[in-house]
């Protein structure tokens, strides 16, 4: 419940947002707004204030502004002549390209003022991506297994590019998703160039390929009614041995606890300074269909605050990246790099802001932003009732000098509800297929 109405709470800022950037450049234009809605469908709550009807309605899945003149025909009832003035349809086109864009602009600059808050108020940041990107495991079947990385491989370059962190790594991939990608490591003492493949899933940052940091074997959680707490194994634990193999990386465990099925195990751990060795019995998951004994390994976090100007330029530089991350993922996707269920759609929304409201404020203003900065460029696709196919046609009556037909718009705007339905479509079966498969 706290998911589904986390999400709901923030799809509606978001829709707000868009909506008021058309309202309030409607007004300043001297249009007649009739009506402001947040959702569609049956209203649930209505106020008329001044000329403008407020709602909220059933179906959280959208907005709208209802102007005056909105969509009028030559063939429409007539208007006063005050009425004209104040129609949208009668006013020049830079003023209605202004109001369309409004939205989309509203949620473009909305992260510009919520990271910069949520830098100041403080980011946990895994201290990972602050260190050098060195290899703590290579995933089995994954693209950097197939390339000859190796446990310990320092990536030192992307294509040419000087990398020193995680971070800088994961930034440097953005550009090349689509392309070979040529990884310069230093091994031991060797500076080898291993070649990643065009096909990959170098979008997602280098776990995508199968590279993880080094985590190492220490226990951050144990859960509840499980062999490992039953047994008296602690938080704080570093795992050092199961029976005789020894223990070095987190990654390990999994495949020493899957060998045992489930016979006794003597585990030996590091604990204050000193040792212990505890016997746990691993029991089978039918859920997840493998052998587990209820433990989870530690994260270590830094929080980073931030001044005013710092974190201004902090979160000015992250929407940035945002959405130039976007747009890559857009043109990949087109082009075929990047594969169609990675769209998501309003259960994936609500199931990470679900998440953010569980961690802390930051964490909910950070995935605003980047809610937000998805939502502006959506509604900016040269898609027939988006923002972005009114914009389209405004460009052509700007270019050709006339508007297009009213049958023509008709068309276009039933193709363009067939495409935004089709998409809808795909976003919730991929939203279904990450629940149930």
């Amino acid at each position: 419940m706290v998911t589904v109405i986390s999400g709901i709470l923030m799809l509606g800022v978001l829709v707000f947002i868009h909506e008021l950037g058309h309202f309030c450049v409607a007004k300043l234009a001297g249009v007649k707004v009739l009506k402001f809605s947040l959702g569609f469908g049956p209203r649930l709550v209505s106020k008329s204030w001044g000329e403008t009807e407020y709602l909220i309605c059933l179906i959280p899945l959208g907005g709208y502004v209802q102007m005056l003149g909105e969509g009028a025909s030559d063939d429409e009832t007539e208007l006063s002549e005050a009425e004209q003035q104040r129609s949208f349809a009668n006013k020049s086109l830079p003023r209605r390209m202004a109001i369309v864009a409004a939205g989309p602009v509203m949620n473009l600059v909305l992260p510009l003022l919520l990271l910069p808050i949520a830098y100041m108020v403080g980011v946990n940041i895994p201290t990972f991506l602050d260190e050098a990107a060195c290899v703590g495991y290579v995933m089995d079947d994954s693209d950097a297994k197939q390339s000859g990385f190796l446990v310990g491989d320092c990536i030192v370059a992307v294509n040419g590019v000087a990398v020193s962190t995680w971070t800088e790594t994961d930034k440097a991939l953005i550009p090349n998703v689509g392309s070979d990608l040529q990884m310069t490591v230093q091994r031991s003492d060797k500076t080898l160039t291993l070649s990643v493949p065009a096909e990959n899933g170098s979008l997602e940052g280098l776990q995508s390929l199968g590279l993880l940091p080094n985590q190492e074997a220490v226990i951050g959680a144990l859960s509840p009614d499980k062999p490992a707490e039953a047994a008296g194994l602690l938080q704080g634990d570093r795992i050092l041995r199961i029976n005789s193999t020894r223990i070095d990386s987190w990654y390990q465990l999994h495949t020493a606890i899957q060998q045992l099925a489930g016979e006794e195990a003597q585990i030996e751990v590091e604990r204050d300074g000193g040792s212990k060795t505890i016997t746990v019995a691993p029991k089978y998951d039918d859920d997840n269909e493998m052998w587990l004994v209820g433990i989870s390994p530690l994260q270590r976090y830094e929080m980073k605050r931030y001044g005013f100007v710092a974190a201004t330029k902090i979160g000015f530089e992250r929407t940035y990246e945002l959405v130039e991350l976007t747009l890559v993922f857009l043109k990949k996707m087109v082009s075929g790099h990047v594969p169609a269920n990675n769209i998501g759609g309003p259960i994936m929304v609500m199931q990470i802001a679900g998440q953010a409201v569980q961690t802390g404020v930051s964490t909910i203003l950070t995935v605003l932003s980047f809610l937000s900065i998805q939502l502006g460029i959506l509604n900016l696709l040269p898609i027939p009732v988006l923002d972005g196919g009114h914009l389209f046609f405004n460009f052509v009556e700007l270019l050709w000098r006339k508007p297009l037909s009213l049958r023509a718009r008709e068309v276009l705007q039933q193709v363009g509800l067939t495409l935004l339905l089709m998409l809808m479509v795909l976003a919730f079966y991929n939203d279904i297929v990450r629940i149930f498969l």
